[in-house]
């Protein structure tokens, strides 16, 4: 076996992040017709938080309150409690993505399994609850728990330690985002493999290896 251990992004790599119908589920609890224009309007909020959240500019808790001020605001509601709901609603809808579950069952029979997300203590949890999948792997590192977001090196370092790894030639990172997943790779000297869905690659960031579809995994661990 080429490598010892996998890590995995979540978002889009493991799982299905279909924010347009997660912020519906939530709205619609407050009796608002959730339309694609509030959407659209949302992640010109969102999308700039998320770039400074990966940047170090602003914590997990910021990103979380600033993003749902305006609809606090509307609903006469606390930021917080939105967010939570959200949270809680992208839980119940998020699904594993296709060939995910088949491949990784294979997968852990062979290598250690882990997880590096930008994502959300709660969410996290409650999807690897709800998917049964959470025994799968040997640890999850979530940047909001470690206040450390991908592409930064340390929180790589951190799940290294985790893991227990001496040889970083035995790891590699698996991610469909160029900047923060394969990029943070790159920082901590691991091998990548980027998911790329079709897409054109039109960054500097080269990745070890790019596949179309998830179970294309096992060709490169199993060989």
């Amino acid at each position: 076996m080429k490598y010892q251990w996998l890590f995995f992004d979540a978002d889009e790599t493991l799982f299905s992040f279909d924010a347009f119908a997660g912020l519906q589920k939530l709205f619609a609890d407050y009796g608002v017709d959730f339309q694609q224009t509030d959407f659209e309007e949302f992640q010109r909020v969102n999308k700039p938080l998320w770039v400074q959240y990966q940047n170090a500019e602003i914590t997990a808790e910021q990103l979380q309150v600033t993003r749902f001020a305006s609809w606090a605001t509307r609903l006469n509601k606390k930021p917080v409690e939105l967010n939570d709901h959200y949270l809680i609603a992208m839980a119940d809808i998020c699904k594993p993505l296709e060939h995910v579950v088949e491949t990784l069952a294979v997968l852990k029979e062979h290598t250690n399994l882990g997880i590096i997300t930008n994502g959300f203590t709660t969410l996290q949890r409650l999807r690897l609850e709800k998917t049964g999948l959470a025994d799968w792997f040997q640890f999850i590192t979530i940047s909001e728990e470690v206040g450390i977001a991908k592409p930064d090196s340390r929180i790589f370092e951190h799940s290294l330690e985790l893991a227990n790894v001496t040889d970083r030639s035995q790891v590699l990172m698996v991610g469909d985002n160029l900047d923060s997943d394969i990029l943070g790779g790159h920082n901590a000297q691991l091998d990548t493999c980027w998911l790329h869905y079709n897409r054109e690659n039109a960054t500097n960031v080269i990745p070890t290896y790019s596949i179309g579809r998830f179970d294309e995994l096992l060709e490169i661990v199993l060989a």
